[in-house]
């Protein structure tokens, strides 16, 4: 028999069984108990099977295997001094409470960080649409002709439209500060209110700016504003000490020191008003004389003339500069109000301007709309 197992009735295992004594484990292939109930196992498989033998130095022996298929190693249990031993805990999992406050820092500056680059793309988003919107309005006014014959600068043209978006703006907040102020708003809300009111008139600051660069005659003299407004004009704006002697009425009652501090502040713009006033008397002066010094031109003297005429225009920069310097001086008066008055007086101070101004609107526009007598 070549590989096959004989199998023996069961009775003969039986009875071949319980006739012979036990035999011991290195025999129990072979003996007559172990032949018996198996049969003829294949030689071939017998052979295949390697037995476990302690070396002789007493180590233990490898993983025994099956020689017919030596890469397959018999499982056997491990002895415990085999089994790989578990990882030292990683040190730098056991964060130090310092190295904990480092990591919120630094959330803390990655979170801030990516606020100010969202208020930065809103804010540029923003310029690009007044950007096209500008564009827009200046297109629709070419189209129009505003700019032909009207002996206006695409500058100052520019300038009265936003000077008329900015109205716009004023008249929305000037009616929020009214009905603050008579709804009893919270401080908190008021506050926010009057910062606005703050920035919008900075923004007309840099508005006028921008438009004196471009043409100071525009500014100067008023031609963006109302024909009422225009005869109260100082510099192409108001005067700070007018207005300041205006608001003390309308912001009463007043504290001794918040009192001491506008009468302070008015008498301090009343000094740089009229140093204001001076310089620019005197470069109207200086451009008299250089306008009317020299021959009458004749056309004999060309040269001389055109060096006259550069010379004046060289003068005429200068009137950018004292419109920057007077802007500033009512920025400056505006900003020192919001410091030493409340929030409420704040408020008030505020709507008090914007009436004026419109008041003097109305009238301009009343004056303009009256009947004609013969």
């Amino acid at each position: 028999m070549s590989g096959r197992l004989s199998l023996l009735p069961p009775s003969s295992c039986s009875s071949s069984s319980s006739s012979s004594p036990p035999s011991s484990p290195s025999s129990s292939f072979g003996a007559p108990d172990g032949s018996d109930c198996f049969g003829e196992l294949d030689e071939d498989f017998i052979q295949g099977v390697v037995p476990m033998r302690p070396d002789a130095d007493g180590k233990p022996p490898p993983p025994p295997t099956l020689e017919i298929f030596p890469s397959w190693p018999m499982r056997l249990p491990q002895p415990s001094w085999v089994r790989p031993s578990s990882p030292p805990p990683d040190s730098d999992v056991v964060h130090q409470p310092q190295t904990l406050r480092r990591l919120a820092q630094n959330r803390e500056a990655a979170r801030k960080s990516r606020l100010r680059k969202k208020a930065y793309v809103r804010q540029l988003e923003t310029c690009r649409l007044k950007l096209a919107q500008m564009e827009q309005d200046l297109q629709r006014a070419r189209s129009q002709g505003l700019f032909s014959g009207s002996g206006v600068s695409p500058g100052a043209a520019i300038f009265d439209m936003e000077y008329a978006r900015w109205l716009d703006e004023d008249r929305k907040l000037m009616s929020e500060l009214g009905t603050g102020l008579r709804g009893q708003l919270a401080d908190d809300d008021l506050r926010v209110v009057v910062d606005e009111c703050l920035a919008h008139h900075d923004e007309i600051f840099q508005l006028k700016a921008a438009a004196a660069s471009s043409d100071v005659f525009h500014i100067i003299t008023g031609m963006w504003a109302s024909p009422a407004e225009r005869c109260f004009l100082w510099m192409g704006g108001f005067r700070p000490s007018e207005i300041l002697k205006m608001l003390i009425p309308q912001l009463d009652p007043l504290t001794e020191q918040q009192l001491a501090w506008i009468c302070s502040l008015q008498e301090s713009s009343q000094q740089a008003e009229e140093a204001l006033s001076q310089g620019l008397e005197q470069l109207q002066q200086s451009l008299t004389d250089t306008v009317a010094s020299g021959p009458l031109n004749d056309g004999a003297n060309v040269g001389d003339y055109m060096a006259q005429m550069t010379l004046a225009l060289g003068k005429l920069y200068n009137l950018e500069g004292f419109v920057h310097q007077a802007d500033n001086l009512r920025q400056q008066t505006l900003q020192q109000m919001r410091k030493i008055l409340t929030v409420r007086q704040a408020a008030r101070c505020f709507l008090a301007v914007g009436e004026y101004h419109a008041r003097l609107r109305s009238l301009g526009s009343l004056w303009a709309s009256r009947p004609l007598t013969e």
